[in-house]
């Protein structure tokens, strides 16, 4: 358990919002995880990570847990998930000392995504009262999602997912 949320529940939460979520998409854009491109394998990003610190696996997917990865210049933890086919999919939860620098956090992330991916339509100011801040990007080469939910006290989350990933999650 991580935080309080298995890797289940996050694997069945982002698979709701997938299938709920209309984004716009630019075409051409190339995503990846940690500079990793999708399908690498896992013993090749252990090559270039080292060892985690907790290695877990659920319906396919084998996920290896870091700690104390550097994001943006936010400290971070980060789940990886793997299937057969190598590298799938990635999230990192920000470790922010108080709300201010939550806040920060998500803002600044939220820019350089907005930057590299473009505009969506989920974006933090729609719906501001009425649900967490979210961001998501549905890209011909991955899923993008980030999401904190401050009333909650829940950490900043960027979730990447493959293609095949994502599929798989939408049940399609």
């Amino acid at each position: 358990m991580i935080r309080g949320c298995t890797i289940k529940k996050l694997l069945i939460f982002i698979s709701a919002l997938l299938v709920t979520t209309a984004l716009f998409a630019q075409s051409g854009t190339s995503v990846s995880f940690h500079n990793f491109p999708w399908g690498t394998s896992m013993e090749v990003f252990k090559a270039g990570m080292g060892n985690p610190v907790h290695v877990d696996e659920f319906d396919g997917l084998e996920s290896l847990v870091y700690e104390n990865i550097y994001v943006s210049g936010y400290r971070a933890f980060m789940v990886v998930y793997f299937s057969q086919n190598g590298l799938e999919g990635g999230t990192y939860y920000f470790d922010t000392i108080d709300f201010e620098e939550l806040l920060s956090c998500y803002a600044n992330i939220q820019r350089e995504l907005v930057e590299r991916y473009g505009e969506t339509l989920l974006y933090e100011t729609l719906l501001r009262e009425m649900r967490a801040y979210e961001t998501a990007w549905n890209l011909p080469g991955g899923y993008v999602y980030l999401r904190v939910n401050t009333r909650l006290n829940e950490p900043v989350t960027l979730w990447y997912s493959s293609p095949a990933l994502t599929r798989m999650l939408r049940g399609s």
